[in-house]
């Protein structure tokens, strides 16, 4: 049975590290070793793994994508949100983690990222194991 998780964003695009999220998720399951699958139910979020540790990198990967699919545009559809369609296509809308041992196996600066592009919001991200 996935487990629901909720993440409260506080702007219109950002993106939130959820890995402890999704690490305690794994421990809490008390499973050694398998994968983690985790899943974003939104067509204006996404998710994606990339480097932690600097936060530069996040507001890099923002503004490159703001870039290449800005807010305003000729867009057709009339919600006016469909530059968060289209960079929510192009994170995806989930990533799969092996995990040893009951800890994540991500790379020394990788970390799982919510990716917010229609916000401020509360969303749902489901994990299953």
């Amino acid at each position: 049975m996935p487990k629901m998780i909720n993440v409260r964003t506080g702007s219109k695009i950002e993106m939130v590290d959820i890995t402890p999220l999704v690490a305690c998720e794994v421990s809490r399951t008390g499973v050694t070793d398998g994968i983690c699958i985790v899943y974003v139910p939104h067509t204006t979020a996404g998710v994606t793994i990339n480097e932690g540790a600097d936060p530069d990198v996040c507001h890099d990967i923002l503004k490159r994508l703001n870039e290449l699919v800005p807010y305003s545009s000729a867009y057709r559809h009339v919600e006016g949100n469909s530059d968060a369609h289209i960079k929510a296509s192009i994170m995806g809308s989930s990533v799969t983690v092996i995990f040893e041992k009951g800890r994540l196996v991500l790379g020394t600066w990788q970390k799982i990222f919510f990716c917010e592009f229609d916000g401020p919001r509360s969303r749902n991200v489901y994990i299953m194991i």
